[in-house]
């Protein structure tokens, strides 16, 4: 029994050695040459519509006049704009604040009392532009004292957007065959792509002259570049 044993232990043993000695399969496939690249993708819009946000500043010794005179002269301030063709939902309010602040005497610097600020901004949205300068002209008139971040932008991005993406692209595959071709290589199928999404850069300008007590506020929407970049990789013979 002991020998049967031994010789069974005995066979374990040589299969495990052989095993060992066995030679090990090629693992994976052969790499595969390749050449990475990146291209950009740029389209240039003339502005459509335009964002600005536009704000009204109270102060009062009493919290409940500087509400009301503040309500006051922001609702006079979405009349005016729908009045002009402004649409109700492109007035959003943005911003409010209400808060105290202490009232300071300019000979002494000491504290004299407490007052109260009332803050109310709303972003709107103005679809024609030819408007825009009349439109701030106008909201000034009817109560606004904080007007800043004037924006421009264009409602439908998206035709413009493919096109940048289609420009990155070729952009890549251009880049692509003439390294191929400086290196004395044949480009071969691609391999991989990824495409970022489309950025937006503004570029405006501000005409000079003009100001808000004229009949219309002059400015320039200039230009939006909206900017694709992709990163191609392609096999190479």
């Amino acid at each position: 029994m002991k020998k049967k044993i031994s010789l069974i232990i005995i066979c374990i043993i040589a299969v495990v050695v052989l095993a060992a000695c066995a030679p090990t399969a090629a693992s994976g496939s052969e790499s595969v040459r390749s050449l990475s690249v990146s291209g950009t993708g740029q389209v240039y819009l003339v502005p459509d519509i335009a964002t600005i946000n536009i704000g009204v500043r109270s102060e009062a010794e009493d919290v409940t006049d500087a509400l009301d005179n503040n309500t006051a002269q922001a609702n006079a301030i979405s009349q005016v704009l729908q009045d002009m063709g402004v649409l109700e939902e492109d007035i959003q309010t943005s911003n409010f604040n209400v808060y105290p602040t202490d009232r300071y005497n300019n000979m002494t610097g000491q504290i004299e009392g407490t007052y109260f600020v009332v803050e109310n901004t709303v972003t709107i949205t103005v679809r024609d532009l030819a408007s825009l300068g009349e439109v701030l002209s106008t909201v000034v008139e009817a109560g606004a004292n904080t007007i800043y971040g004037i924006s421009f932008n264009v409602d439908d991005r998206e035709a413009a957007t493919k096109q940048a993406q289609e420009l990155a692209i070729q952009d890549a595959y251009t880049e692509a065959e003439a390294i191929a071709e400086a290196a004395g290589v044949e480009l071969g199928e691609l391999l991989n792509i990824s495409v970022s999404n489309g950025s937006v850069y503004t570029t405006s300008y501000d005409t000079k002259g003009g100001g808000y007590a004229e009949s219309s506020v002059p400015i320039a929407a200039g230009t939006i570049t909206i900017t694709v970049s992709c990163s191609a990789t392609f096999g190479i013979d």
